[in-house]
């Protein structure tokens, strides 16, 4: 009997030290604003897996291309009543819904401030921006959602067009797709005649002539969605979306009953996913001007000098334009505005150090 009490003692014991393997999984739609083969696509399959792989395995999250379930318009809507559970695309998609949206994930010439990608994701994670965006979905737009920052994929080239422009005026005689919401009413400010659509839309309606120019995301994206087989004019500085974040939303219902530590897988892997964007964005895109340059024959060209200060001007018309009209969108440019004044000066000194160091390079 003694022995019989001792090995019960012992197996008891070993069962509290193996560790326990959690079973229940929770399987998740995350339907995305981008087809199955942009580069974006495949850097959210490695966050769904990074995800899987950190909650060990409960959490299992299925990426979903544009328009599997909605229009990618409607991911935001969809996102909120639990039609889905989770939502990819960018904060301007919901410009229509309240002017602010863009500021958030692509502020137009670094919101007249000079910010670029890096001291955009500052402003997110250190100066506050993070606190307005949630303050946004859930006190001015009154949605149940829970977002996550997690794709820094700017800057966006000016684009693809028919045919070279030399100036503003040249471009002002092209119809022009561009993202939609305030960038768009700062070309149209220009003079320049925008129209939005979503990414699947912009080949076909380029093939039909009924657009004579068009900008996406990057050379890596643009090439995968077929851009150079309809135009080989390609101009890569744009200030439209200098800068640009992809964003993650959970519905909040199914958010809020994920214990704590899946909220923090959650937050983590988004957190190595801006890590890992910035690195793919460098490789890739530069693999992608090469290919598109040397194998298909399109023309890479510096966007006209004279760009640069009609697109600043029309952006500080609109954007004033919108903080005298709406005290929220005022505390987000102002908050942006605040923090580049503080950043913009020393960074710029830094990089243009690299500015310097790459032209100064005899591999270029």
């Amino acid at each position: 009997m003694r022995r019989l009490m001792f090995l019960l003692s012992f197996m008891a014991m070993v069962f509290c030290l193996t560790p326990v393997t959690v079973h229940a999984q929770q399987k998740i739609r995350m339907q995305t604003a981008v087809p199955s083969a942009s580069i974006y696509f495949e850097l959210l399959k490695r966050y769904a897996d990074r995800v899987d792989k950190m909650s060990n395995g409960r959490l299992k999250i299925e990426v979903l291309p544009d328009g599997a379930i909605v229009p990618a318009f409607e991911i935001l809507d969809a996102v909120d009543k639990g039609i889905i559970e989770g939502g990819y695309a960018w904060t301007h998609y919901w410009s229509g819904k309240h002017p602010a949206a863009g500021l958030f994930s692509n502020p137009m010439a670094g919101s007249g401030a000079g910010m670029d990608q890096l001291t955009h994701v500052a402003w997110l994670l250190e100066g506050g921006g993070n606190q307005l965006l949630e303050k946004f979905y859930n006190d001015v737009l009154k949605l149940k959602v829970v977002p996550m920052m997690v794709q820094p994929m700017g800057p966006d080239p000016l684009g693809w067009f028919k045919r070279p422009i030399k100036d503003v005026a040249d471009f002002k005689t092209m119809k022009y797709r561009s993202p939609p919401g305030i960038t768009g009413e700062i070309f149209k400010e220009m003079g320049i005649a925008a129209v939005a659509m979503p990414g699947g839309e912009i080949v076909p309606a380029a093939q039909r002539g009924t657009i004579d120019a068009a900008e996406w995301i990057g050379p890596a994206d643009d090439r995968n969605l077929g851009l150079h087989t309809v135009w080989k004019y390609y101009y890569l500085q744009g200030l439209h979306q200098s800068t640009d974040v992809g964003e993650v939303l959970w519905n909040k219902a199914f958010y809020d009953k994920l214990t704590p530590d899946l909220k923090e897988i959650l937050k983590g892997a988004a957190l190595a996913s801006m890590t890992e964007t910035y690195s793919f964005n460098v490789y890739r895109n530069a693999q992608a001007i090469i290919e598109l340059r040397e194998k298909h024959g399109v023309q890479i060209l510096d966007t006209p000098k004279d760009f640069f200060p009609e697109f600043v001007k029309a952006t500080n018309t609109v954007l004033d334009r919108y903080a005298a009209k709406d005290a929220f969108f005022k505390e987000v440019l102002d908050s942006q505005r605040t923090f580049g004044k503080t950043v913009v000066p020393y960074w710029t000194k830094i990089i243009d150090l690299y500015s310097q160091l790459g032209n100064a390079s005899p591999l270029k």
